[in-house]
Formats: C-alpha cells, structure tokens, sequence
C-alpha cells in the first residue's frame, strides 16, 4: 500500500460511515480531509479527482476510489471479508445491498422538512421487510455468510445501531439479531470504534444538515 488511506468527504456519517467501519474492522489506519465549503468540493472536481464529480472519495493504493458500493468490495476484498468463492460473495453483496437500502432511507430524513413521516416509514421497513431477512439468517450461524465476519456482517451491526438510535427496543422481537450485536461489540477493535473520541461519527443535528447544504450547495432541504 501506497501511503495512509486518506477519506475525503464531509465532517459527519452519511455515505462514508460504512466505508470507516469497514476500514476499522479491517484494522486499516485512515485520515480524513473534511469538506467545509462548496469550493473546496468544487476544486476536486475541477482537478479531476472525483470521477462521477461526487464524493465520497477514498485515496488507497494509489487510486482514488469513488462510488460507496464499489469502495466497500474493494476494501472487502483486499482484507478478506468479501467471502472464499463466488456464491458466497453474492449473498454477501445481497445483504449488504439491502443494509445499505435502509440505511439510506434514515440518512435521507434530516433533510426532510417533516422527518416524521419518514422515520415511521423506516421503522415499519425495517420491522418487517429487512429485520426478519437478518434474523432467520442467524438462527444457528454466528455470522451471515461462510462461518466467518465478512462486510455484511459489519453492516448490520452498523445499521442496527443507527436504528437503535432512532427507535429504543426496535430489536426486541428479534433475538438473535440482538445476540449477534453483542458478538461483534466484543471484537476489540469495533468495541474500540465504538468508544468516545474515535472516528466514528455521531448521529446527524441540525449543524450537520447545515453543513451538508453548504457544501453540496442546496439551497432548500431537498425533500
């Protein structure tokens, strides 16, 4: 490798939290470059940096990554949580595809003007389209795929603590998804990650939003 991986995005979750969780598992070291202003976005642009002129962007290897889905499998697979044959790796993307799915459905809803609606649209989502997947696939297992922690398993466990941010005891009714939690949390370096002061990031406030729509340039909450 090339030099430290260096993450260039906003100071906050939104589409690079995943890729520093997967990162932190793989126990890589990582720096971050904040976007602050639009300019700033505007000048990697200009540069040439940013491929589809959209972050986030990841410096790792002597590329410049882009593309959230395409950053993850390359992380994945070069530190060996992307599965050991080709069936593996499709559940693998499968359940991660539909993570990332509602995940995304609760990193778009404070920046809605009414948030309500669209958080007990995720609540029910989760409940009984995307929870129940989890929890029958861990009936036995104690991970998802191949006996062994592979992306997705880092990803639930991430999207399950942002729903237990959002809705208190939303895992009640699914025990072996809360087993599974307490499993990954032991890993020292995720129990690390989850510590005051490292990098993950805090749930998104009205500063974040702020901040977000200057640098992206919205001139109105988008939804």
């Amino acid at each position: 490798m090339s030099g430290k991986v260096i993450l260039h995005y906003v100071n906050g979750r939104g589409r690079m939290e995943s890729i520093r969780w997967l990162l932190t598992v793989a126990e890589v070291e990582f720096d971050e470059m904040y976007l602050t202003t639009h300019e700033q976005l505007q000048k990697l642009i200009s540069d040439g940096e940013l491929m589809f002129q959209q972050v986030p962007m990841v410096e790792i290897d002597g590329m410049k990554l882009v593309q959230t889905k395409a950053i993850l499998k390359y992380i994945a697979e070069k530190y060996n949580l992307h599965g050991k044959d080709l069936k593996e790796r499709v559940m693998i993307d499968m359940y991660s595809e539909g993570l990332m799915d509602l995940m995304e459905m609760i990193m778009i809803a404070p920046f809605s003007q009414d948030p309500k609606p669209k958080l007990d649209n995720v609540q029910t989502k989760a409940k009984q389209r995307y929870l129940p997947v989890f929890e029958k696939a861990l009936t036995g297992p104690v991970h998802l795929v191949g006996g062994k922690i592979s992306c997705a398993d880092v990803l639930l466990l991430e999207c399950t603590l942002m729903l237990e941010e959002k809705f208190t005891g939303i895992l009640a009714d699914f025990p072996n998804i809360k087993a599974f939690q307490g499993r990954m949390i032991q890993i020292p370096a995720i129990n690390r990650f989850l510590q005051p002061g490292s990098k993950r990031k805090p749930p998104p406030d009205e500063n974040y939003v702020k901040m977000v729509m200057k640098v992206f340039n919205l001139g109105s909450l988008p939804f």
